[in-house]
């Protein structure tokens, strides 16, 4: 049975956000950390900051780009995650921040966006 589309486009996604992450200096602490209530696609370190990935892979733009898939429900869930990971490893107090990668692909050419602390959730 061949691969599902999604999950390799997903999966390459992912990688390239590491690799441009990397570049911008962060640490990727850990890749697809999953709890019972989902998925947080990154997390990383920037300086002193721990920062919660959301990667957003499209290679057909018809649909949106893939920073209107981060709706206000995405948001809440990802912060949800994200404290039960800093309860977890003993971080409430380190400052956190949340960025999502876009990554559009095109038959010819990857385009890699960064949008840092790209929603506050309260």
């Amino acid at each position: 049975m061949p691969p599902d589309h999604r999950q390799t486009l997903g999966k390459f996604g992912e990688d390239v956000a590491c690799a441009e992450l990397g570049r911008r200096g962060y640490a990727v602490l850990a890749r697809r950390y999953r709890t019972r209530m989902g998925e947080i696609d990154i997390i990383a370190r920037d300086g002193e900051t721990i920062v919660f990935v959301e990667v957003k892979a499209r290679a057909d733009p018809r649909f949106g780009g893939g920073a209107a898939a981060i709706t206000l429900w995405k948001q809440r869930r990802i912060a949800q995650m994200a404290l039960g990971f800093l309860s977890r490893y003993g971080l409430t107090t380190a400052p956190c921040r949340f960025d999502v990668v876009v990554v559009d692909v095109d038959a010819d050419k990857v385009r890699v966006a960064v949008f840092v602390n790209a929603f506050d959730v309260r």
